[in-house]
This record gives structure tokens, sequence and C-alpha cells, in this order.
């Protein structure tokens, strides 16, 4: 098999000399070609280490006979962008990076590639680009940071932001916990998109086993990274592009991984914007149907107990597949060239196992304190929930693991918000009471480039007398670290005349997860009729008008005017 490389030399004979003027050497011009594609930059944690696995993959490359070069794409922080209009262009930074690597990938000729990346858009973009671009890949997770004192995890930070904003700890304090938050470089230490995503990769057969979210300061990580180098090489050499290896299947493997792990919401979006790349028709209802009746398993925060560290020190992702391998498609191929099923086997074989024990020797516990058996789970209908009804006849999403049970079931008061800024005031000024559904709209895709809810979420959760007793529903999305009752992607979203927008003041809404309801059931406080209910909601549609967009120019107006519903995986069309 002649290599994709070597036939377009023979087309293009500037190739070879811009090659060589970039610090190329002759004999590498012949040698299989790997791109090794990162996020690398001082952007954040999660990004500001890849540089060292970078090298570690060229390493891999050059010991397997080829040659790599390196390209990078860095990302933007969430958490960085929290608080104002920056986080407007977090999910639109996903698309972005995806676009940025196919062009890296396919402008020039590689025969195969090393993907590294760690958090919440970089992992889906790299993630979609692969799909995209279809050339023999491995994929690189850039691991989890430790975890501070007393294992504070950033996740924390909101809770103590909106305590120190009533008054409840003092300067000092707060000062403390931010200092101490990221003792390190990786991604957030909670099972939030980031850490979520990572898994995911490693679950839909991209990456080498066992490989994703390490600690970010372990060798083990760049043992991995150079390894994957190696891999890359073979993929190279005997053509096998991600196109042969992932399938629906694979996708529902990486969904029942996700119910067992309690995973972030945000992979509703994308999920299935990624199953699209790889030619897949995959919604948020397949979500909601593989997740009934999934045994959840992992004690991880921010539902759980230890930081994400503990997630590979109990086995990761082999583990997880081990507990709920009855419910996987175990012929699936990979990137090692064997099936699900052959690589779980291999690992027991290997001392894989015996590794992490190691680990959690370290801090006496045992596997089951952190991955629960099988038959002894957290919870047994998974972790999310698509809710629908007149109020979201596209679907909302509700991540129902970290939501108190007295909200399960629930006739609220309609409190509506047109932006983030005005829930949140009213929500710590103790506007918001008891029994009331604070709704915020107009932060959908569409709307605002669907940033997160991540302070008003943290506000409400850490409120003892709210977090149990009202709800946040909006049309824009949570962090993955995000508590508390939260129903977000709510769809069609408020900018394109769904029914959020139609919603009053102190209308009935009625929440129900068992049921997976969503709907206006009254108006000014009174019950009403479905047929009630109907013939006002279409009053009130007339008298509605679209709001001009917020954006006239730039990347966020392209993304308003592109973007799918967010059940659909948010992606620009």
């Amino acid at each position: 098999m002649e290599l994709r490389s070597q036939k377009l030399r023979k087309i293009a004979p500037e190739l070879d000399p811009l090659r060589l003027g970039t610090g190329w050497k002759p004999e590498d011009l012949s040698k299989p070609q790997i791109i090794i594609e990162s996020s690398f930059g001082d952007s954040h944690p999660g990004s500001g280490h890849l540089l060292e696995l970078v090298e570690e993959a060229r390493k891999g490359v050059a010991v397997a006979g080829g040659h790599g070069a390196r390209y990078f794409c860095t990302d933007i922080c969430d958490g960085e962008a929290q608080g104002h209009d920056g986080i407007n262009y977090s999910l639109p930074s996903r698309d972005m990076m995806a676009n940025m690597i196919e062009i890296h990938a396919n402008a020039t000729p590689f025969d195969g590639g090393v993907f590294i990346a760690s958090c919440d858009k970089s992992m889906p973009a790299h993630l979609m680009a692969v799909g995209r671009i279809n050339i023999p890949s491995v994929v690189v997770t850039g691991g989890v940071m430790d975890a501070g004192p007393d294992l504070l995890t950033l996740e924390q930070i909101g809770k103590y932001s909106a305590m120190y904003e009533r008054g409840e700890i003092s300067k000092e304090q707060m000062d403390f916990y931010k200092h101490n938050a990221c003792p390190s470089c990786g991604a957030c230490s909670f099972m939030g998109t980031a850490s979520t995503m990572q898994i995911m990769a490693e679950a839909l057969g991209l990456m080498l086993p066992g490989t994703a979210l390490m600690p970010a300061t372990s060798t083990d990580l760049k043992a991995a990274a150079r390894r994957a180098g190696e891999q890359a090489v073979w993929l190279a050499k005997n053509d096998l592009t991600p196109s042969k290896i992932v399938t629906m299947e694979s996708f529902e493997n990486a969904i029942m991984v996700h119910a067992a792990i309690s995973g972030s919401t945000n992979s509703l979006l994308h999920i299935p914007a990624i199953a699209k790349e790889f030619g897949f028709d995959l919604d948020a209802g397949t979500f909601d149907r593989l997740h009934r009746g999934a045994h959840y398993l992992l004690n991880i925060r921010p539902a759980g107990e230890w930081p994400a560290q503990f997630f590979y020190y109990a086995g990761g992702v082999p583990r997880i597949m081990e507990e709920i391998r009855e419910m996987l498609h175990l012929d699936v191929m990979t990137v090692t060239g064997k099936t699900l099923g052959e690589n779980l086997e291999e690992l027991k074989k290997n001392g894989y196992y015996d590794k992490c024990q190691e680990y959690l020797d370290q801090w006496k516990l045992k596997r089951e304190d952190v991955i629960r058996p099988f038959d002894r789970p957290f919870g047994t209908d998974g972790s999310i929930a698509i809710l629908k009804g007149n109020l979201a006849p596209d679907g909302a999403v509700v991540k129902h693991t970290v939501v108190p049970k007295e909200m399960f079931e629930a006739i609220l008061r309609a409190r509506p918000f047109d932006c983030e800024e005005d829930a949140i005031h009213a929500v710590l000024t103790h506007e918001i009471r008891p029994g009331d559904a604070v709704i915020i709209r107009y932060e959908g895709p569409k709307g605002s480039g669907m940033p997160e809810m991540f302070y008003t979420t943290e506000a409400i959760a850490s409120d003892a007398e709210l977090g149990a007793s009202i709800a946040l529903l909006t049309d824009g999305r949570f962090s993955g670290a995000s508590k508390g009752p939260a129903i977000g992607h709510i769809s069609p979203e408020a900018a394109e005349g769904g029914p959020i927008a139609l919603v009053e003041e102190d209308d009935l809404i009625e929440v129900s997860i068992p049921r997976r309801i969503l709907r206006i059931v009254g108006v000014k406080g009174e019950r009403r009729t479905e047929e009630e209910i109907e013939r006002i909601l279409s009053e009130r549609r007339k008298a509605w008008k679209p709001r001009k967009s917020r954006y006239t120019h730039g990347v966020l107006k392209l993304f308003a005017d592109t973007a799918v519903s967010p059940m659909k995986g948010g992606y620009m069309e």
C-alpha cells in the first residue's frame, strides 16, 4: 500500500523543499508522516502541559519509523470565561477548533495522526475532527489535575463564591480556596465535561485502553503518549481509519459508560455532534433510552465523594466496562487493532489492575470505594433524563443523580428572566422563594451562543432553603460540575419562539423526572386544562415578537445563524 503522503509528494514538488525548510531531514520525507495535533497553549491548566505529551508522542512516532509534525490550535477555558460574556464563545469554539484541525490535516498530506487534548471543548473538537478527516488516528487525553488541600477541587469554588457573596465565609477563606483549588495542570478534578469527554474518547475505541483521565502529573501519562505515537504509525501502515473503528455500536457503548459514570449533560451536545461527523444520526432520545435501567456506579464528584484522579486509581474506563460488560458490544474494533473484548482480556493479564491498586493502597481505599460493583449501584436509572411537554416540545435534559429527591415531582411558580444576570441577582437577594421555577431564557445557541448557567446553579445548590425547593429551567446549558435541580437545553429555544419564550410570571410549571414531563399546567397560579393552556399559549404566540440578534458580526453571529437545536448537538449546520 502506497502511503498518501508519498502519492502527494509526486504531485506537489514544492512539498519536499518546504518541509526541509521547516527542519525535516531528507530521510524523513519517505517515512510515514504523522500529524501531532494538540490544544497546547498557555490558555488554562488543561492545555498548559500538553507540549510534554506532544514531544512524547513525537518520540513514539520516531521509534516506530515515522516522522511527527506538531500542529497547535489552543482552546479557551470555560472556567476563565465565567461571569462575563466570554462564556458565550465557549460552545462556538468547539466547532471552530474542529474546522481548524480539519484544515491542518487536509491542507497538507499526512498518513496518520495523534490528537491530544484535555478539556470541555477541545476534546469534542478533536473527536469531531477525527471523524471528519478520517485518517488513521489515536487520541491522547491530557489527564486530570491533582486535588488541593483536603482534596479541594475547582467545582467547589462556585459554592464558596455564593457563600462569600452571602457573607457566610470571610475574604481570607475565599482567597485560600481560590489559591489552592488548581495545584497542577490537567483537566478540573471532577466528573465535569472535560473528564466525561476524555472517558468518551476511550469508550469510543479511539484511545489506547486504560489511558483516559490519568493524573496529569503521572509518568504513566507520558508513557501512554509515547505508545500512542508508535500506534499511530502502525495504524497508518495498516490503513485502519476511524471510520473502520467507530460504529453506531461504539456510540452505544460510550453512552452506557456515560450512564455508569454520571457524565456531564454537555455530552448531549457533544456526542451527537461527533456522531454526525462519523455519519450517524444520534439524538438525545438515544441517551434517554439507554440510560433507563442503566446502573450508575461512580463515586466521583460532583455527584460522588472523590476527586477525579481516583477514577484512574480504581481502574478507569476498563473497570467501568468490566462492571457493565453485559451491556456492551464487545466485538467493536478499537485503535489497538483488536476488539474491545480482546482489549479487556489483555488488561487482566498484563498487570494493569495491579498497578491501579497500588495507587489506591496509598490512600487506603478499595476499588469499590470509587467504582461500585454492578450489583451494588448508586442508582439503576442511569444519570440523565430527557423531559418533554408543552414547555419543551423537542426536549430538555436533567442530570437526575444530582437533583434532590424532593424535586423529582413538583408544581412550581414561574419566575422568568431574559438573561442570567437578572436571575442570579434574584437568587442571591432572596427574591426567589421556595416553590419557584427560575426560568432563564434567550441563552440558547441562537440567543447568545448557549453559555453555561454555572453561577446560578451553584448559588441555588449552595442555598440550604432553595436547593431542594426550586428548579432552574433554561434554554442554555450547565457546567458539568453543576448540582441541584437544574433542567437545561430546553428546545426549541426562546430565540426561535419556543414555548419558553411565552412563559409569564406565576404560570404553573410541572416537573416530573420519573414520567419525563416538563410542561405548563396553570396560569396566574391556577391550574388549567390542557386545552386552555394550548389556547393561552396560542394567543401569547401571536403577540410574541422575535428579538433582534445580539450579534451583528464575527463568530457569534455566524454561530447564531447556523447552529442547530441543542437536542441535535448544537453544531453549526
